[in-house]
This record gives structure tokens, C-alpha cells and sequence, in this order.
């Protein structure tokens, strides 16, 4: 019975509780009366009261209004009733005049200087400004003298979704590399909408790909795009065209929404080894090339770009992997096969290298799908180039008695041709050392007779030049077959006849 007792006591005595609570800050903000600011009918004792006590009693009155609102965006056939102002001084009758001033006062917004009532009068837009700030005061009608202290106020213009999202920043461009896990970030989109993102949803964004899955994906709220499938690979295809969506009130329907693009290209990692156009190379080279000069290419393709797709040439095996050298042009990528040392057909003939191409740059992500490098066979012909006679020494040294014959052979020189061919050699003497053609030489063996007397005493040495000169049997049975073809032909019409 107690404890019913008491839950009936608090039931009565919360209401009236609560309504103190609420009503005592108004009676304390309200005026002792009316009279107090009328300059006729006071009393004796008000009009005792000092200018001071008067100052402090008005700024304890208050003007009483709704809080103001005014939906942005509207239009309607009359003026838009925003709120109304009133002063607790205001007993109903026409001693007061309202006056309003400040932000847009009388031309946006025109006050009712009897009621207080406050119109906007024309179609208000919260993205161009969200809110005014405007003074009010209550006068006497007839002297216009302050009854109140001015109070300033806001209006604020309440949003609308009017706005769609727009991407300022957009189109855009990212990269992302090839080959990477579900998840990689990508790049980051951001959208703006220019309604209130403190009031409702208008302003408030959910974002989703309208193309470009299954490759990707976007967090709706933070707007990250990530890779959506595992191995996407360059070489297939390297550039995609993703479209991003922005729509506000949070995605439901009935929200705006904008657009924008995102082109993202896979950048190249080394997950491709160079492969060689061919297995076998063939190559034919004179034997008498110069050293240094190249006699051949290689190339091994690698459909990786840049340096991925770099590689260095190797001669790893063969008969040749001291005559031969192999080098990388650094612009084309080709292996450049190069004479070491010199060439001899007549020594031999042909020589096979196994030449290989190794990437230079490895990627340590990808190593289990190697090896990063191929080889290749290269073969070499050596052909054989016509090389000059080579006398059996370089230089000769004869002595000869000043009284030997004329036509008495003091000497001998040898020729032979290096080449596979061995061509007769002919020799001659080269007459700028001879002026005087003191000497003779047998053209077929090379035998040194004398010409003319010697004089010891005139002239103690004889320095002379012999030529050794291939005789080529081929180009002389030509010329003889020429001349019997022309005989043949100017000599037949004569027979005819």
C-alpha cells in the first residue's frame, strides 16, 4: 500500500513539476506589467524608478517568435508567409509598429509593421545563400520612439534536393599494375553535392559502377576503386573504360544522381621471358671481314614492355665461342653477332654457336613461371674471299758477281694463291724500281736473269719490286670464247652468199 501511495503522489506531481520548469524562465524574462513602458497612466512609484532601472526591466522583455524557416526553391501565386514576430510589450492594440531591416529586408523580405508577419517575396535558393540575418524592433506607432532594445535574428532557408552530384575532378585517369590481387587499390573518386549535407540526405552520397565489372569495384561511401578479379593480364588487355556513379539521399530511389569516367591502364611487370623468333639462325660471312663488323642478328621477343622487356645476349656454347662475340642493341633489343678474330676458309669453313637471351630485370613475384630467358642455334658459313698470292718471304736477298752474263739467272722467287682454288701465279718486275731494266724475271717460275751489265763501283745494291698476280683461266677461256662467237657471226653472211 506504501509503495502504490507514492507512485500515485509522483504521478500527480510530475506534470506540475515539469510545467514549472518550463514556464518559470518566461516569467522571469516577462515584463512586471505593461504600464511599465507606457508614457501615460503610470504610477507614482514606476515613475520613480531611475533610467537605469528602466533599462535593466526592458532588457529582461523578450520578443517571442517561432524559429524561421523558409523552403528554398518555392513559388507559389502569393508572397511566402515565413514567421511572425512578437514582443511580449504587445498587448494587441495598434500602439505598435514593426520594423524590420537587414539582410534582403524589403525586398526579399517585407515585414507587416501591425502583425509582425514576415513574407519572402521572392523564390529563395539556399546553395546561393542558406541564411539572412535581420533586425527587428518594435516602435510606438505615433512617436516611432523604441520600445525595445533591436533583436537580431536568422532566417534560414531550409534545403532542398535541387542538386545533383557532380564530379569536379573528373574524367580520370589511374594505374594500376597487372597481375595484382583482388582488392589492390586503384584510385580514389570524389563527388560533391551542393545541398545541405547537415539537413536530410540530399547531400548524402552512395557511389556504384555502372561499367567496368567484373574487373573492378567501388566502396560505396568512401568511394575507393579496387581490383575485382585476380590476373588480370596486360598482354590481353591493357587499358580499361570504367563509368562511376554518385547518387544522393543515400542511394535510395528518387535521388540525383551524376557520372563520371575513370580510364585505368594496367602498367607492364615482368611476367613474360623473352622468346627467339627462330630456333636456327644461319649466317654466311667472307673470310676476309673486318674485325668488329657485325655479320648477323638475333632477336628475342618479349611481350613485356620497357625495362621488363630488356634482355642481355650470351654465347654459352660451340666452336666458335672465341672468334665470335654477341652484343645487345640497346635499341631494338637485337643480339648483334660480331667477328673476334680473324676468319680462314681455307682453315674452316663453318661454325654453330648456341647463343642465348636472359631478361635482365626479374621479378621475384614471378620466378616460379620461369626461367626468364630461350636459346637459340646460330650457324655460320665462312665463304671464301680471293686473297692476293702470298710469297714464300717477304723480302729476297741475291748476290751477283759485277762480271756475271747478261741473261744469267741470279735468282728465284715463290708465289703461291691461298685459296681453295690455287690459281697459276705470274710474276713481274714493277718497273719504277727498274728504270733502267737492269733485270728480267721469268713470268711462270720467278727466275731473276740479268739485263745489262753490272758496275760495282756505279752501283753497289739494286733494290727492285716483284709483283705475284693471280692468272685466272676462267676470264681468259671467256674472252677467247667472245672473240670465235664474233667471228662466227660477222663471217656467216659472207658464206651464205
Amino acid at each position: 500500500m506504501p509503495e502504490r501511495l507514492t507512485e500515485m503522489l509522483m504521478d500527480t506531481w510530475t506534470p506540475l513539476i515539469i510545467l514549472w520548469i518550463t514556464v518559470l524562465p518566461s516569467i522571469c524574462m516577462a515584463p512586471m506589467n505593461q504600464s511599465q513602458v507606457l508614457p501615460s497612466g503610470s504610477s507614482t512609484g514606476l515613475k520613480r524608478l531611475t533610467e537605469e532601472q528602466r533599462v535593466l526591466n526592458r532588457s529582461k522583455r523578450g520578443w517571442v517568435w517561432n524559429q524561421m524557416f523558409v523552403l528554398e526553391e518555392f513559388s507559389g501565386p502569393e508572397p511566402i508567409l515565413v514567421g511572425r514576430l512578437h514582443t511580449d510589450l504587445d498587448p494587441g492594440s495598434s500602439k505598435i509598429k514593426y520594423i524590420l531591416s537587414g539582410d534582403g529586408a524589403g525586398t526579399i523580405f517585407v515585414i507587416n509593421d501591425k502583425t509582425g508577419d514576415i513574407h519572402a517575396m521572392k523564390r529563395l535558393d539556399r546553395e546561393e545563400k542558406a541564411e539572412y540575418t535581420l533586425t527587428a524592433q518594435a516602435v510606438d506607432r505615433d512617436t516611432n520612439k523604441p520600445l525595445e532594445p533591436p533583436s537580431e535574428f536568422i532566417i534560414k532557408v531550409q534545403d532542398i534536393n535541387d542538386n545533383a552530384p557532380e564530379f569536379v575532378d573528373g574524367p580520370y585517369h589511374a594505374t594500376v599494375p597487372e597481375m595484382s590481387i583482388v582488392g589492390t587499390f586503384v584510385t580514389k573518386v570524389t563527388a560533391t553535392d551542393a545541398d545541405d549535407p547537415v539537413y536530410g540526405n540530399s547531400a548524402k552520397l552512395v557511389y556504384s559502377i555502372l561499367e567496368g565489372q567484373p574487373y573492378f569495384s567501388i566502396e560505396p561511401h568512401t568511394a575507393i576503386i579496387k581490383t575485382a578479379l585476380p590476373n588480370m593480364d596486360r598482354e590481353a588487355k591493357e587499358e580499361y573504360f570504367v563509368v562511376i556513379q554518385a547518387k544522393d539521399m543515400g542511394g535510395h530511389m528518387g535521388g540525383l544522381s551524376g557520372t563520371t569516367t575513370v580510364t585505368i591502364t594496367l602498367t607492364d611487370v615482368n611476367d613474360n621471358p623473352p622468346k627467339f623468333a627462330q630456333s636456327l639462325y644461319h649466317f654466311s660471312v667472307m673470310e676476309d671481314v673486318a674485325l668488329g663488323e657485325p655479320i648477323g642478328r638475333v632477336k628475342a621477343n618479349d611481350l613485356d614492355i620497357g625495362e621488363n622487356a630488356k634482355s642481355s645476349y650470351d654465347i654459352i656454347e660451340g666452336d666458335g665461342m672465341d672468334i665470335f662475340e654477341i652484343t645487345t642493341d640497346a635499341q631494338t633489343q637485337d643480339g648483334i653477332i660480331r667477328v673476334r678474330k680473324p676468319l680462314d676458309f681455307e682453315t674452316k669453313k663453318s661454325y654453330t654457336l648456341k647463343v642465348e637471351a636472359a631478361n635482365i630485370h626479374i621479378d621475384p613475384r614471378f620466378i616460379s613461371g620461369g626461367p626468364f630467358k630461350d636459346t637459340a642455334t646460330v650457324k655460320i658459313v665462312v665463304e671464301d674471299a680471293d686473297e692476293p698470292p702470298v710469297f714464300s718471304s717477304p723480302t729476297y736477298l741475291l748476290e751477283v758477281h759485277e762480271n756475271a752474263a747478261i741473261n744469267a739467272v741470279i735468282g728465284q722467287v715463290t708465289a703461291h694463291d691461298p685459296d681453295a682454288s690455287s690459281s697459276p701465279i705470274r710474276f713481274s718486275i714493277d718497273r719504277h724500281t727498274d728504270l733502267e731494266r737492269q733485270f728480267n724475271i721469268n713470268a711462270e717460275d720467278g727466275k731473276i736473269t740479268l739485263a745489262t751489265p753490272l758496275d760495282r763501283e756505279t752501283n753497289t745494291w739494286h733494290n727492285i719490286t716483284i709483283v705475284a698476280t693471280e692468272t685466272n683461266y676462267t676470264f681468259v677461256i671467256n674472252i677467247l670464247q667472245q672473240k670465235n662467237r664474233f667471228i662466227t657471226e660477222v663471217g656467216h653472211p659472207m658464206l651464205s652468199s
